[in-house]
């Protein structure tokens, strides 16, 4: 590449990230206001939930599953699960949300979609690192044991999950019914998700099917990655990462497609 070449990818790339960063402050501004703790906010969420529900998964099922810590288990499942919730719930209609943007040049729609996906996922992995320090002072959740492999696991089940909020953003602005069935369409999934359960705990056959999902494949590294010998991962880089990509370049068409036809007010 020639140095002029090398330059102007350089200018884009800084305008990108400036666009990036207005785009935050914008959405943070417009959803928590400057008031109380402000942006804080987006890690209160998946504290909560986690939080009550693993304290209820305690009290009904004991301390430990199959040698786990419960309390350990359903936080390091519920708080991806919820990444995924609320950056689902927020790519529905977001181009039109943000359409006025769109009079500047440099702003494109996917800047919209990666903005709130990237909210999000800060948010849950501040919640994240928050409850497991707490956790870790009470002796309820386990250092790491390779958090190279809990962080590579995250980052596929946040690019998944990128991936489809790429796809669902313009197939909202295409048909409004989407909208009516997202709600439970991320109720669906949880059985699918490995939030609750491990694939080793789970017979063969069953397995075999649940392993088809990109989230559990993550999950699983996430987990191999806390408990490292304590539990038996069974997973597969490839399809969450194969899953990822197909479904980024269909979400990009849309985009392309939605953007031609967005009507600006």
């Amino acid at each position: 590449m020639s140095r002029s070449g090398l330059r102007k990818l350089q200018e884009g790339w800084r305008i990108q990230m400036r666009v990036i960063h207005a785009l935050m402050i914008r959405e943070l501004t417009t959803r928590f206001g400057r008031e109380n703790i402000g942006f804080l906010w987006i890690m209160v969420e998946p504290l909560l939930f986690a939080g009550l529900v693993s304290f209820l998964w305690r009290f009904m099922k004991g301390p430990e599953e199959h040698g786990v810590g419960i309390i350990a288990f359903v936080v390091s499942g519920y708080i991806p699960l919820t990444l995924f919730r609320h950056c689902v719930g927020r790519s529905v209609s977001v181009f039109v949300a943000n359409g006025s943007m769109l009079y500047h040049r440099q702003v494109k729609v996917t800047d919209f979609v990666f903005v709130r996906f990237l909210i999000e996922m800060l948010g849950a992995m501040m919640a994240y690192l928050f409850i497991a320090i707490v956790l870790i002072g009470f002796n309820e959740f386990p250092l790491p044991a390779n958090l190279g492999m809990f962080v590579s696991g995250w980052l596929l089940y946040s690019l998944f999950t990128l991936s489809l909020c790429f796809v669902i953003a313009p197939l909202s602005e295409m048909s409004e019914v989407l909208e009516k069935f997202i709600p439970v369409t991320t109720y669906i999934m949880i059985p699918f998700s490995g939030t609750f359960s491990a694939a080793s705990w789970l017979t063969p056959t069953v397995r075999e099917y649940l392993l088809m999902s990109p989230f559990v494949n993550a999950m699983e590294m996430m987990r191999s990655g806390i408990w490292g010998d304590k539990v038996t991962p069974y997973y597969n880089v490839w399809n969450p990462l194969v899953c990822s990509m197909v479904a980024l370049v269909i979400g990009l068409a849309l985009c392309r497609h939605v953007r031609r036809t967005l009507v600006i007010e």
